[in-house]
């Protein structure tokens, strides 16, 4: 809980992506369990974030409700949808997910607070298409409801590329997103999975502390080793989780190769 809180503190996205696998391979919970589990734990920790963020005048509220509610119905739809998905393929799809953050991470797809996007020019205001926005957020929405991340590798260069917003304000009003995400997400889930609220309680308050800690020293590490470290282990993790549900890729791989 520590881990996951400092990371988000942090680098600004991608630490909560380590929920789930914490959960299920460290304290043995279910694949579905777990993704629901991680949501108020994301939603909550995000939004301690994000009122420090807020204090610094770093988080565009109009922004994070545009983007924030079509990602809410996207987090909800996803969730709702997962109860026809069984865990190993829950769990497939997270195991993609976190190759695709590390890959970000590695790229500087996914920036250091202070940093800007590398090798991307944001488009010029004139052409932002609101569709666009919307069919992202939707995406990001029910990726956090089908395998309970919070989407910040993903909502933060989409705040700066679509949203046009400057790296500092993108990372807080990503946080913002984030909790309006994973708390539709939760929502989904209700009747779905039982859920240990008590754990959940004390879990997420040592998150909090992790991430209160993290980003007061997040000035004194260098922002650079530490995302390619990050990239690294999410590699690892993903290889991990990918390895123990390859039945689901071979499945899917010989449903490809036999489509004509």
């Amino acid at each position: 809980a520590g881990l996951i809180g400092m990371t988000l503190g942090l680098l600004g996205a991608g630490g909560s992506i380590l929920t789930v696998p914490v959960f299920v391979y460290v304290l043995g919970f279910a694949a579905k369990p777990a993704i629901a589990m991680s949501l108020p734990v994301i939603g909550t920790t995000s939004l301690v974030g994000a009122f420090s963020h807020w204090r610094s005048g770093n988080v565009q509220l109009r922004t994070a409700l545009l983007f924030g509610g079509v990602a809410m119905a996207g987090a909800y739809t996803g969730a709702r949808l997962a109860v026809h998905v069984s865990g190993a393929v829950q769990l497939t799809l997270l195991g993609i997910a976190m190759l695709g953050a590390a890959v970000a991470m590695f790229r500087g797809i996914v920036p250091a607070p202070g940093e800007q996007v590398a090798g991307i020019l944001r488009p010029p205001r004139s052409r932002r298409s609101l569709a666009l926005i919307a069919a992202t957020g939707l995406g990001i929405g029910m990726l956090t409801g089908l395998v309970g991340v919070g989407g910040g590798f993903l909502v933060v260069p989409a705040l700066v590329l679509l949203a046009r917003l400057p790296m500092s304000q993108a990372i807080g009003t990503s946080l913002v997103v984030i909790a309006m995400n994973t708390a539709s997400g939760a929502l989904g889930y209700i009747g779905q999975v039982e859920l240990p609220w008590r754990f959940l309680f004390l879990f997420t308050a040592v998150a909090v502390g992790g991430i209160l800690v993290g980003s007061h020293i997040v000035r004194f590490v260098s922002q650079r080793a530490l995302r390619r470290g990050f990239a690294v282990l999410l590699v690892l993790m993903s290889g991990l989780i990918l390895h123990q549900n390859r039945a689901i890729l071979f499945s899917a791989l010989d449903i490809l190769t036999l489509t004509p």
